[in-house]
């Protein structure tokens, strides 16, 4: 009874380590705590800031004046007969606040589309980590159930050749696929360790997670194709890829500095109002002031120029973008397509024929109507194809995951 009691405690622990997630969940939980993600977010905010900012004129200006010293009655600071003050205000003209404002609002629009892209690339990484840990479990399970028949025959065969009744060289070749075995494990549990720690961080769980995806799921993804031939995948793609769409951005936000340059030139005005108890012409006067600098030159021509070269680099930087997306449209299409048409070759008969054959050698190896010799290379056989159509599998979601990282809307049905 202890026994099991210890048992039963020991299960739950492993499994309070792990959480069964679906896809799903485990977006919910990365828009929900990943910190990079958080972190992005405030980008937005800081522009909101800069757009109120923006928004706020020059503080008015008030001054005062009184009698230092008044050498008719010899009387140092004479302020009951000599004083004054004056409040003034800075009025911008040519726009400057309109063009300051309305660059802070396209900051802010380069600011979520920089989110956007985070976004994509984030979800990306999530999606591609959740299924090559889905299949590096399969692989896993696969090797385990292959390690258990082996390790037992290999322990017959310890036995049988301590006996003399079986050759040292034919435990060796049992001893070699159990260590091809072992190795193929120890790789995929190191990729394993690098994929959950990749996820604990994307979605902020501390907790293993183990993907909750059902055969049919998968073969359904698999199965999914492209809606659109490639010129409508790349038309699709610079509709949509918030990081073309940055550049493009980026282009009239340029456009907007330089307005904002080019009405600095434009002098602004000082308007303000004085009164004089003694000083002017009048007792108590008051007067009006005007102020305004004298363009003699336009004192902010530099960066008028430097404002308009950023915009000519913006633009060629966006052709270059433009080029480099439909390039990678063009390739991740491609590579998609060929992976799919290679598993598309193996036939739902093949792998159940595949599997069928594999119980056969073990039965008929059991029953001694297979050699050790055919049936070790069988299995070493039945090793690597096993794990490669595992790859294949996962190269096919891997690549569609890129496809959609590029395009950045719905395009599998």
């Amino acid at each position: 009874m202890n026994k099991i009691a210890g048992l039963f405690i020991a299960i739950s622990s492993f499994m309070a380590g792990q959480q069964q997630m679906s896809l799903l969940d485990c977006e919910e939980a990365f828009q929900k705590n990943n910190l990079q993600l958080l972190a992005e977010q405030y980008n937005i905010n800081m522009a909101d800031a800069d757009i109120l900012q923006a928004k706020i004129w020059e503080l008015p200006q008030l001054s005062g004046q009184i009698n230092a010293y008044n050498p008719e009655g010899k009387k140092a600071f004479d302020i009951g007969h000599a004083k004054g003050a004056e409040i003034t205000q800075l009025i911008y003209m040519g726009g400057k606040k309109k063009n300051e404002i309305a660059f802070a609002k396209s900051n802010k629009e380069l600011a979520q589309l920089q989110f956007s892209q985070l976004l994509v690339d984030l979800r990306t990484q999530l999606h591609t980590g959740y299924f090559n840990l889905y299949y590096e479990k399969l692989k896993l399970d696969n090797t385990n159930k292959q390690l258990g028949y082996m390790n037992d025959l290999l322990s017959a065969y310890r036995a049988q050749s301590a006996k003399g009744n079986v050759s040292l060289k034919d435990e060796v070749r049992l001893q070699s696929l159990v260590i091809q075995l072992n190795n193929d494990k120890l790789g995929i549990n190191k990729n394993i360790l690098e994929f959950e720690q990749n996820l604990k961080v994307l979605t902020g769980i501390s907790d293993d997670i183990e993907p909750q995806l059902s055969d049919a799921d998968a073969k359904e993804i698999l199965a999914a194709q492209p809606f659109g031939d490639e010129d409508e995948l790349k038309k699709k793609a610079l509709e949509n890829n918030s990081d073309y769409q940055y550049f493009l951005k980026l282009i009239d936000n340029s456009k907007l500095y330089a307005q904002w340059q080019k009405s600095l030139n434009i002098p602004d005005l000082n308007v303000g109002a004085g009164w004089d108890q003694n000083g002017g012409t009048f007792k108590n006067e008051v007067n009006l002031m005007v102020g305004i600098p004298l363009p003699l030159w336009k004192s902010n021509q530099g960066n008028v120029e430097k404002a308009n070269y950023a915009i000519q680099q913006n633009q060629k930087n966006a052709d270059y973008q433009k080029l480099n997306l439909e390039t990678k449209v063009q390739s991740a299409y491609k590579t998609w397509k060929s992976q799919y048409d290679q598993l598309a070759e193996i036939k739902t008969t093949d792998l159940s024929n595949m599997e069928l054959v594999y119980d056969g050698m073990l039965k008929n190896f059991r029953k001694g109507n297979v050699n050790l010799i055919e049936f070790t290379d069988f299995m070493d056989s039945y090793r690597q194809t096993a794990l490669q159509i595992y790859d294949m599998k996962n190269e096919i979601m891997q690549s569609a995951e890129q496809l959609n990282q590029l395009i950045q809307t719905k395009i599998f049905y």
